[in-house]
């Protein structure tokens, strides 16, 4: 039976700066790279067989640090442009609003949702082609609530409720 559980990067310097980071390429603080250190402690529980990345930094090097600590090596990781953080367009960069994701759809430039959900879609049916049982995808918030929106119809697409930084959830 295939597990796959997701990890959210560790914090980002658009997370300090509460601005929308979307493709952005936002590296991780130091206090990131600290939480994904710990997210690789926490992992080393759950034989993870394998990892797959969005190429954005801030998800990239969060997979790498949690693979150091489970004795998986970095060049095994996979990259999935799939799990890309939601084009934010005009807004990266831009402080944090009080927008739902319905309110984002009306800007001009923002990757709307229902393309973020196509997405998970597809990273969906890739990673259930992953030969390996257990599978852990670094991705990012936005993505977050697509693909567990995709495997879980019943789970609410807002915001809000995706994980913290660096933490670990199980979808299946």
């Amino acid at each position: 039976m295939k597990r796959l559980y997701f990890v959210r990067h560790g914090e980002s310097e658009a997370n300090v700066a509460q601005v929308f980071a979307g493709r952005f390429d936002t590296p991780l603080t130091p206090k990131g790279r600290a939480q994904a250190k710990v997210a690789g402690e926490q992992a080393k529980s759950l034989d993870i067989d394998h990892i797959v990345s969005s190429p954005l930094s801030r998800a990239h090097d969060t997979a790498v640090i949690i693979a150091e600590q489970i004795g998986i090596l970095a060049d095994s990781i996979g990259i999935d442009s799939a799990l890309l953080e939601r084009g934010y367009g005009p807004l990266q960069g831009m402080p944090y609003g009080t927008q739902s994701d319905s309110d984002l759809d009306k800007i001009v430039g923002v990757e709307p949702i229902d393309a973020v959900l196509a997405r998970a879609k597809l990273a969906y049916q890739h990673l259930l082609t992953i030969a390996d049982d257990t599978v852990l995808v670094v991705s990012h918030g936005a993505f977050w609530r697509a693909l567990r929106t995709v495997i879980h119809p019943e789970s609410p697409l807002e915001e809000g409720d995706e994980p913290r930084n660096a933490e670990i959830v199980q979808l299946l």
